[in-house]
This record gives structure tokens, C-alpha cells and sequence, in this order.
């Protein structure tokens, strides 16, 4: 990344494009420092609970992932994450609950909860 940029999700195709527009990058950084970042009213944990139903509603597994891994650095359970996905399997549907529980499954898998 673009010096003072960061990339709290490990998304190799975000460090990618902060070459292509390092301006553009460190904007969204700013939006997303504010969106998901310490400070405000929610914990971070919380922050990332609410990404997590969104992204899992759209059926975006990747960022699912990388968002739960963050949820748990700032706190989180692996029974948080999953009543956050059960929560949003009911605006979002089966998509949402599949979705999330692949990728709570995939996390389980990797050793994220020892």
C-alpha cells in the first residue's frame, strides 16, 4: 500500500489498486477509518457485525471472511459472528445465511477460533 494507507482485510486486490490511484485509495481510506474504525458510539466488533450481514446478503463470501477475521481481532465470538448471520438471513434471505456460515465454516477450518 501507499504510504499511510492501511488494509486492515489482507485484500491482495486492494493493495493492487492503491498502486494504480494511491489519491483515490487514501480517500477511501479516510471513508473507511470513519465507516469502521475506532471511536464513535459501536465498538469495531460491532462495526464489523453489521458489514458482515451486508456483505453475506450480497452472497460475498471473500469479504465475509475477511470481515469476520477482523470482528474477532476487536473481540468478537464465533457465536457473535453467527447470530450476526442469522440476523441477517432474515432481510437477506437463504443467501445470506449460506453465505455466512460458509465462511464462519472456513474460518473454523483454518484454526481462527483456538
Amino acid at each position: 500500500m501507499a504510504e499511510g494507507l492501511t488494509n486492515p482485510y489482507g485484500y491482495p486486490d486492494m493493495e493492487w489498486a492503491a498502486k494504480l490511484d494511491p489519491a483515490y485509495t487514501q480517500a477511501r481510506d479516510v471513508i473507511r477509518h470513519h465507516s469502521v474504525g475506532e471511536g464513535g458510539k459501536l465498538s469495531v466488533a460491532v462495526k464489523e457485525l453489521v458489514v458482515i450481514g451486508v456483505l453475506a446478503s450480497n452472497g460475498l463470501q471473500y469479504g465475509v471472511e475477511a470481515h469476520m477475521r477482523r470482528a474477532l481481532q476487536y473481540g468478537a465470538t464465533k457465536e457473535e459472528l453467527y447470530e450476526a448471520i442469522k440476523a441477517a438471513a432474515v432481510p437477506g434471505g437463504g443467501v445470506a445465511y449460506s453465505t455466512g456460515v460458509r465462511a464462519l465454516y472456513a474460518l473454523e477450518q483454518e484454526g481462527a477460533f483456538q
